[in-house]
């Protein structure tokens, strides 16, 4: 980040500061990570409080911390006391924002965020230096770490925002102040936490809250909610951009995956191009040279133990409802010389749409012409439930012995095999990960 002085820190922060003036130039809320010109913030979470490692980290050589409240054993003149420490590495966030020249792109979605985001960075850097969020860092601790990394030197920064409930992207677009503001697509994704499944809609165009003056909004037409979606965003700016089946920049491009989700992240990528006045057809020759992310639909083939070989789709990071249909209707429409099969976990957050949704994902199974399906987690006996009989299916209470009986009972050469659940309550990438150790990439 910029090098901020401490006086100035205290100004941000609207908290008094005691100590002789010193200068900044890295912030962390890691207490392994400091340096003589470290700011630590003492952030608070269910299982944590950073306080408690405050005298260690100041003892250790930094000079600054941003707590709640005095420590023991610190002067004051090391400390910087706030309400809210989360608020505050907002606050510090949004000033080093402010400081950077360049155009920024903000974007939100239920589904593929971090994907459309690493497309639209990769495309923006074939024409200039491009900076954009590391890996998911989309929260309230992840947006303004990413703001205060921003790489100054950089013409456009691409920054995601995530939510499980309502005003957390109000907030987050007010610190990133994004002067393009995209929403990806609204499924029912965290609806245990919404009154309906427009409310999401709602709470995803709250993006368009801390657009610049002049800025530009983007929004997946084809989207359920996309009438809310424009609607809300013109509440903020006129300049409004749609992409999907019928609007869309170019049709010039190929894309290293098939699905059709892949094309929408493609079509949102060159949308922000056309936005920034840039050459849509060059961006477009680019598309064929980015891959799918791990976790996210990225392709590995795989030697089997006993010889052959299969494909392993790995879209283990999240199990949301669309997606997941998504996925199936893309291996499905898979041109394959072996069987097709879906490995497929619990999916979570859906509150009590959950027995529906799971039952939705077996009929759409159902007309498909995958030949087996593997339900992972009590909740996807729901799913198998739908399936008939001349479809092979197999249930697993857990994701304990599923590598294992793919790789030494069932799979067989030229067989492509899907495996996607949600991330943390199915726990599937640990089955892509055992099957990644185990097997040697074709």
């Amino acid at each position: 980040m910029e090098k901020i002085s401490s006086l100035k820190l205290a100004e941000i922060l609207g908290c008094s500061y005691t100590g002789n003036p010193c200068e900044i130039n890295q912030i962390s809320t890691d207490s392994r990570k400091i340096s003589p010109q470290t700011l630590f913030i003492a952030l608070k979470g269910e299982r944590f409080d950073a306080h408690d490692f405050v005298a260690d980290v100041i003892a250790g050589g930094c000079p600054l911390a941003v707590v709640e409240h005095p420590i023991k054993d610190v002067p004051t003149e090391n400390l910087l006391i706030v309400d809210d420490t989360l608020q505050a590495y907002g606050k510090i966030g949004a000033y080093n924002r402010s400081l950077f020249k360049g155009k920024v792109i903000g974007l939100t979605g239920s589904s593929g965020k971090t994907t459309t985001k690493e497309e639209i960075a990769f495309l923006l850097a074939k024409f200039a230096k491009t900076y954009a969020t590391t890996g998911n860092h989309n929260n309230a601790v992840g947006v303004p770490q990413s703001l205060c990394e921003i790489d100054m030197s950089a013409e456009y920064a691409v920054i995601e925002m995530g939510m499980s409930s309502k005003g957390e992207i109000s907030y987050l677009t007010n610190l990133v102040r994004p002067d393009i503001a995209v929403v990806t697509n609204v499924y029912p994704m965290h609806i245990e936490f919404f009154d309906n499944y427009e409310g999401i809609a709602y709470a995803k165009a709250e993006i368009f809250e801390g657009l610049k003056t002049g800025g530009t909004a983007i929004i997946n037409e084809d989207t359920d909610f996309a009438d809310v979606l424009e609607k809300q965003a013109r509440l903020h700016t006129s300049n409004i951009l749609k992409f999907g089946k019928n609007t869309h920049p170019t049709d010039n491009f190929t894309t290293q995956e098939s699905g059709e989700h892949f094309l929408y992240n493609a079509w949102c990528a060159l949308t922000v191009i056309q936005a920034l006045g840039l050459d849509v057809e060059k961006a477009a020759g680019y598309i064929k040279d980015f891959g799918a992310l791990d976790g996210r639909g990225k392709h590995h083939h795989l030697r089997l133990p006993n010889g052959g070989a299969y494909t392993l789709i790995d879209d283990s990071y999240s199990g949301q409802p669309e997606a997941m249909k998504l996925a199936i209707i893309s291996l499905d429409k898979t041109k394959t010389n072996g069987r097709k099969i879906v490995v497929l976990g619990k999916m979570a957050e859906l509150g009590n749409t959950s027995k529906e949704q799971h039952q939705n994902i077996g009929k759409v199974l159902a007309d498909t012409d995958i030949d087996i399906v593997i339900g992972v987690c009590p909740e996807m006996k729901d799913m198998l439930a739908q399936l008939p009989n001349s479809k092979q299916q197999y249930y697993f209470e857990n994701k304990d012995g599923v590598a294992e009986f793919l790789l030494n009972k069932l799979l067989q050469n030229n067989d492509t095999v899907l495996i996607k659940g949600a991330r943390y309550s199915s726990k599937m990438y640990q089955v892509t990960e055992e099957l990644l150790k185990q097997g040697i990439e074709k």
